[in-house]
């Protein structure tokens, strides 16, 4: 493996991803979060706390002026995973065009690490629910995070561990095993501990569209990596020839 070019399509198609996602969160997401905190702080004042409307609309004007900078780091993170997990995986996954070996990871890891822990824990605006339960609930939520990611991790360690073995039997049973850990996960681990007080209609349209924003970026980013690798082939070392 080639570090530089490694590097270079690591962090391109990672910041890349993650600026796109950014510019889309802004101008599709944040006026969800916006009307979401404009209801909570409308029952805040009903129910007669005070409230500092000014320090609220100084946050989120701060907030939102850093949310593309946010989404190009947030996908440079995402990214270097991905690099390294498709750096291991490469020669097992399917097909023999590295951009549809990138977008098949990228649908995998966006079910495991998004799809799977959103069905426990669906994402809620910033605004909505209890700031004395704030830990706990993102506790709870990198836990069944962290279930899910290693309880992939484990299985397919074991299926690939004999490569000229791996049969769809094997790939049956490791998704079952999988999808058995996590249904048991999901029914054991406790539930969001807040009650939503505002719309539901609001809250699931905030979901609806934050959902997809973090899947387009998968796929995004599995399409801008696969291309890259494919131009700069990290995993190919140049042959010294004599002259």
């Amino acid at each position: 493996m080639r570090t530089l070019p490694f590097l270079v399509v690591t962090i391109i198609s990672g910041a890349i991803a993650g600026t796109i996602l950014g510019i889309i969160n802004l101008a599709v997401v944040e006026p969800f979060i916006d009307k979401a905190i404009e209801l909570e702080t409308q029952n805040d004042i009903e129910a007669g706390e005070n409230v500092n409307t000014d320090e609220i609309a100084g946050y989120r004007i701060w907030q939102k002026s850093g949310e593309i900078v946010g989404g190009t780091i947030y996908g440079i993170s995402l990214s270097s995973l991905f690099g390294i997990v498709f750096a291991y995986s490469r020669n097992s996954l399917p097909t023999n065009n590295d951009k549809v070996k990138a977008l098949f990871l990228a649908s995998i890891m966006c079910f495991v690490l998004f799809i799977v822990p959103a069905l426990k824990y669906p994402a809620n605006p910033p605004a909505v629910g209890d700031p004395e339960t704030i830990y706990y609930r993102q506790g709870l939520f990198v836990a069944f995070l962290g279930i899910s990611g290693l309880s992939a991790l484990g299985v397919t360690a074991i299926l690939f561990k004999n490569k000229n073995q791996i049969t769809s039997k094997k790939v049956a049973i490791a998704c079952t095993i999988y999808g058995a850990i996590m249904i048991v996960s999901y029914l054991v681990m406790p539930s969001n501990p807040d009650k939503l007080s505002v719309s539901m209609n609001l809250i699931e349209t905030f979901r609806f569209v934050s959902s997809l924003t973090i899947v387009m970026f998968w796929g995004i980013l599995g399409a801008i990596f696969g291309t890259l690798w494919n131009k700069l082939e990290p995993h190919k070392f140049e042959k010294i020839t004599a002259f």
